[in-house]
């Protein structure tokens, strides 16, 4: 078992696309929620979380705010990041869970990494280095 976890949840694919991206520069554990307890995201030491924007928020896409909402309590002292996709607006749900975030007494990492639409070429590339830190972090 790695100490970092990639999870996400995906819509269309486009944030899937990102977190194997992610995970492959992190070296770290990728799974969807449906296939990790929150119980055991909480056993790594960083957790890489994506989700895309259903419209200005993350908390449209109800089934990775439920998984989420219980490992949220869990996230004292580690490591976080945050990533996904959107197909409109300029990504204001990531300032939105930055902000989530940042009102726990986990460690926020960088600022979140978004793709408009499914990740082109320069954002695959970018995932992979976003990884890439992520681990050193």
């Amino acid at each position: 078992m790695s100490n970092v976890l990639v999870v996400y949840w995906t819509a269309t694919g486009n944030t899937q696309a990102m977190a194997v991206k992610v995970a492959e520069g992190a070296n770290a554990d990728l799974k969807e929620i449906s296939e990790i307890a929150p119980e055991d995201a909480l056993k790594y030491e960083k957790i890489a979380f994506g989700c895309p924007a259903m419209g200005d928020t993350f908390e449209e896409a109800e089934e990775f705010l439920e998984w989420y909402l219980q490992v949220e309590p869990g996230l004292e002292g580690k490591k976080i990041a945050i990533f996904g996709s959107f197909g409109w607006g300029s990504g204001e749900w990531m300032e939105d869970w930055s902000e989530r975030v940042s009102q726990t007494t986990s460690i926020l990492f960088e600022q979140p990494l978004m793709a408009n639409e499914a990740p082109s070429s320069d954002d695959e590339e970018a995932c992979v280095a976003f990884g890439q830190r992520f681990a050193k972090f």
